[in-house]
């Protein structure tokens, strides 16, 4: 140290006052903090969104116009409809009676004749009728209460879909429609009440929206779910326990593992690809049955739940493994005694996970023809659930997406609103089988 140095005055500083360096880098700190509540304020707001959209969008469509008649069918009526060549057509024109009658009886005056009166009810209501009347011979010659869908625009007009201007160059009904519609409204022949059949019913033709339902469709996923769980979570476990705990450290398991990583990054649509070529062109499986789209699902769920098994497994500290050696153990011993119980937390969360992802994937089951095929009953038997052609949720929500009736773009948001209901179910198990098997060290 020179004189110089030691004769110069020395700045005076304080713990208590900042200086200039600590006053910026408080200030960068304060920055990127506030950084940080910008980024999740936005992606709250598109959540937020995105949930009302569906929501204002998706409600609606779990509520439904019905035409309510009082009916008394004889024998000879049902005798005479049976012995017709249009069966459907014949229990149709007692409906159109039967609304007719409700006209007179609520003092509601109309020029219409009974082919433009039914205009107003779904095509189905025949069907109904006549699918009612044979499981229930025994309620003949008594008065029942029936209520019949509407149809689409009817149904429309009540939920503000359809308007008198709308109806201008529409061939099937006209503004005086909508006005006795009103007039049957007050008379209480017509309301809009919760529609059930919406969730327990299955898929319609196009020109029947107000009939179709997602029941059949959450059938094939829920067997579509049972072949991936069945698959998937064996073999993934099985391998992910070989390459983590017992598989040599060489070229051939780094290739392995490489390969893992990169499954998990393909598109899904390619091992829709894939299924289509092993399962049905080479295995010749049944096309669009849940076993071809579970096992096509399976393939891509591998990876997901290979890759969280392992980090599973790597999170179980090291001296869980050499306390359990130390005291004589056997390497199997020690993984499946001691390590695959602390690891199961994460790995069933992580099946779980992959689980969701494989529920809402649509790009593999068009492939496969899953898409494309109206499934009209449930299945019989056990083996008609995987082997029965069959839909699945994410894709009878694309079906009713790409459909010209605004009646089934309507369906297709309370369709999303049902598998996310799903979703969150399955998350919410995953929290509690963690919390359930959690083991603390």
């Amino acid at each position: 140290m020179t004189d110089t140095d030691a004769n110069a005055p020395r700045r005076k500083s304080s713990l208590l006052e900042l200086d200039a360096r600590t006053r910026k880098r408080n200030a960068a700190e304060i920055r990127f903090k506030a950084y940080g509540l910008i980024a999740i304020g936005i992606g709250l707001a598109f959540l937020l969104a995105l949930m009302v959209a569906i929501i204002s969008n998706g409600t609606r469509a779990f509520t439904q116009t019905f035409i309510t008649v009082e009916m008394t069918l004889t024998a000879e009526e049902i005798e005479a409809a049976e012995a017709s060549v249009l069966k459907t057509g014949k229990y149709k024109e007692m409906v159109g009676t039967a609304i007719e009658t409700a006209l007179t009886g609520a003092g509601i005056e109309t020029d219409m004749d009974q082919k433009t009166l039914l205009l107003m009810l779904s095509s189905s209501a025949g069907a109904d009728l006549r699918d009612y009347v044979l499981a229930n011979p025994e309620m003949l010659d008594q008065p029942l209460t029936f209520d019949f869908l509407a149809s689409s625009r009817v149904d429309g007009y009540l939920k503000g879909r359809v308007t008198r201007e709308s109806l201008s160059e529409d061939k099937n009904l006209d503004a005086a429609h909508l006005d006795l519609v009103d007039q049957m409204r007050d008379a209480g022949i017509v309301d809009r009440r919760f529609n059930w059949r919406f969730i327990t019913g299955a898929d319609a033709s196009e020109s029947r929206p107000e009939a179709a339902g997602m029941g059949l469709s959450m059938i094939g996923s829920l067997f579509m779910m049972l072949v991936v769980l069945a698959c998937a979570l064996p073999i993934g476990v099985a391998a992910s326990i070989y390459l983590e705990e017992f598989a040599p450290k060489n070229r051939f398991t780094d290739l392995i593992e490489v390969n893992i990583s990169n499954l998990a990054a393909v598109p899904s649509i390619v091992f829709g690809i894939l299924g289509l070529a092993v399962f049905i062109q080479v295995a010749h499986l049944p096309q669009s049955a849940p076993l071809v789209g579970g096992l096509t699902l399976t393939l891509m769920t591998l990876p997901t739940i290979v890759i969280s098994t392992r980090a599973s497994l790597k999170a179980v500290p090291p001296s869980i493994r050499d306390a359990a050696l130390g005291v004589g153990a056997s390497k199997m011993q020690a993984t499946f005694h001691h390590v695959l119980p602390l690891a199961m937390p994460g790995i069933l969360t992580g099946t779980i996970i992959g689980l969701a992802q494989a529920l809402g994937e649509t790009a593999p089951l068009l492939l496969i023809g899953m898409v494309g095929f109206i499934a009209t009953n449930a299945p019989e038997t056990l083996a008609d659930g995987f082997l029965a052609p069959n839909s699945a949720m994410p894709a009878q929500i694309y079906e009713w997406a790409k459909r010209a009736d605004p009646a089934y773009y309507e369906r297709a948001w309370g369709g999303i609103i049902i598998l996310l209901v799903f979703l969150l179910a399955m998350n919410f198990v995953a929290i509690l089988l963690r919390r359930r098997f959690e083991r603390r060290w």
